[in-house]
């Protein structure tokens, strides 16, 4: 009998157990518990936090319980967290796990913080008693953080902390204003020894008292840069070390941080296409070199392609440099950050059209610029007259061609007026095979036209800017009702002399004509004159 005794308590205690922990799942595995919790899922999926005494999210309430809906029982436990945690004597132990009715609550002393149901249960698929010792652990790790962080001792060590922060920025301050202070005067001191004139041949770049206002510029930028990196890093330490102004340290850091790890990152994906860009530059870069002395031996005659004038070289150079910048640029433009973006691409399109409507005048003449290039109808140097304009040209480019007339003006005439009209060379043909002077006298019939030739020829001859061989020659261009037309023509080699040379040669006509008693007047004033004295000068006569 006493062995039998104590066989059926335990038999009577194993089915009291059995039927405890069968009620219990009958209870939450029963059709109208699942119905709430499908219910509580389809309505609210998303859950409302619970926030701990530092406003952080503990964790979150899907479920309704009796008529609070999750929202509400959210609010109300967070509430009841935060009268804990302005309790300066809360105690771990005090705070607990109860079951009561199928249902735990978690309690501190004697106050229900939270009630945990089977619907809370089951929407985070685990059972109500370690649920229950999961949030209770969450909540006693907050408010136990809460009051570590809001100790007497803490605030001490806060304010210390806030003081040592803001001694430690004034003290950099003052040694940033001091260190940049005796940089500058250092630099002034020793301001001829340090800088010199910064100059390529005659241009002086910068001056030796520009380098010294740009570096201290530079010292001055730099002082007020630190100054502001220093403070800017101030207001982030000064906001983490009081627990209710930490989260604004994090988004004053994340001003500056964010944007700087988006362009580090930026630049860490950019590389590959930062190297295909180097390596087409390079690579153009030498074959434009290599293209530039292949023109450079043809413009110096080194290397004759027929058909290809010397002086076609370097323009034709520019052209295919022009060409190859613009491939360069095509090849790489893909490459480019941003090229994607149809903003980058509606800005290109418009720049584009801005340049057809405003550059048409300057196109056109550009165009005529390459045709007048290859068309060779003068070099710099050569003595040309384009419509009215006669002068020696000094200047050839692709938009205007520029003119000294021999009263020293610079005439700029746009390429486009200079391909529409005529252009007349003086200075072609006036190294080879001279540039032919002519001037015409008109002469009576009284006069042996033998004598006049004669005469005309050899005041060419004493003229120096008049070439002997080959001789000079006169025409005689009409026969007039009074007077015979003679023209003299005569050869230099001087294009640029014309005017000097015409000069000298009506000189010596008129000289040689005296001496040979030839008088140059018009042959209607001879004809109607009574007797007079001819109109060649006394002294003259005299002279010769």
């Amino acid at each position: 009998m006493k062995r039998i005794l104590p066989f059926f308590l335990i038999c009577i205690t194993v089915l009291s157990l059995g039927n405890e922990v069968h009620a219990k799942n009958i209870f939450q595995d029963s059709p109208a518990v699942q119905a709430d919790v499908e219910t509580a899922k389809s309505a609210d999926p998303i859950g409302y936090p619970v926030l701990g005494a530092m406003q952080d999210t503990l964790f979150q309430i899907f479920s309704r319980s009796g008529s609070l809906t999750p929202k509400d029982r959210a609010s109300r436990i967070s509430s009841r967290i935060q009268v804990l945690a302005e309790n300066d004597l809360y105690r771990s132990d005090s705070l607990k796990v109860e079951e009561l009715e199928g249902t735990y609550d978690i309690l501190y002393e004697d106050q229900i913080i939270l009630s945990i149901t089977a619907q809370d249960a089951k929407i985070h698929e685990i059972g109500l008693d370690s649920l229950a010792t999961e949030w209770r652990e969450v909540i006693n790790s907050d408010l136990l953080h809460y009051q570590d962080e809001n100790r007497l001792e803490a605030w001490a060590m806060r304010v210390g902390l806030t003081l040592a922060a803001i001694l430690t920025a004034i003290g950099i301050f003052f040694f940033v204003q001091r260190a940049s202070q005796k940089l500058i005067e250092w630099v002034t001191l020793r301001r001829e020894r340090l800088f010199k004139n910064l100059a390529y041949r005659s241009y002086t770049y910068l001056t030796q008292d520009q380098e010294l206002a740009v570096v201290l510029q530079l010292i001055r930028f730099f002082k007020w840069f630190v100054i502001l990196v220093i403070l800017y890093l101030l207001l982030p330490v000064l906001f983490s070390i009081f627990p209710m102004s930490r989260d604004w340290s994090e988004a004053i850091l994340g001003l500056v941080m964010r944007p700087i790890r988006n362009v580090l990152h930026s630049t860490w994906n950019y590389l590959p296409n930062l190297f295909s860009i180097l390596v087409i530059v390079i690579f153009m870069r030498y074959l434009i070199r290599f293209i530039r002395f292949i023109f450079k031996e043809i413009e110096a005659e080194k290397l004759e392609i027929n058909g290809f004038h010397a002086d076609w070289a370097m323009p034709t150079y520019n052209i295919v440099r022009f060409l190859l910048f613009a491939f360069t640029l095509v090849l790489i433009f893909p490459y480019l950050p941003g090229s994607d973006s149809p903003i980058f691409k509606g800005v290109t399109v418009f720049v584009g059209i801005l340049f057809s409507l405003g550059s048409s005048s300057a196109v056109t003449n550009m165009i005529a610029g390459l045709v007048i290039t290859y068309m060779r109808p003068f070099k710099p140097g050569d003595r040309i007259k384009i419509a009215d304009v006669s002068g020696d040209v000094i200047e050839k480019t692709l938009l205007v061609t520029r003119i000294k007339t021999i009263k020293n003006e610079i005439i700029t005439i746009p390429n486009a007026s200079v391909l529409n009209g005529n252009t007349v060379n003086y200075s072609v043909q006036a190294e080879q095979q001279g540039l032919i002077l002519h001037t015409t006298i008109t002469l009576g019939y009284d006069l042996p036209w033998r004598k006049v030739h004669q005469t005309l020829i050899d005041a060419a001859l004493a003229t120096d800017l008049v070439e002997k061989e080959p001789k000079p020659y006169v025409l005689q261009t009409s026969l007039d009702d009074f007077y015979v037309s003679y023209q003299l023509n005569a050869y230099t080699k001087q294009a640029s002399k014309q005017a000097l040379a015409y000069s000298e040669l009506h000189k010596n006509i008129q000289d040689f004509c005296r001496d040979r008693d030839i008088e140059i007047m018009s042959p209607h004033y001879r004809a109607n004159r009574d007797g007079s004295d001819i109109t060649i000068p006394k002294q003259e006569l005299d002279h010769g």
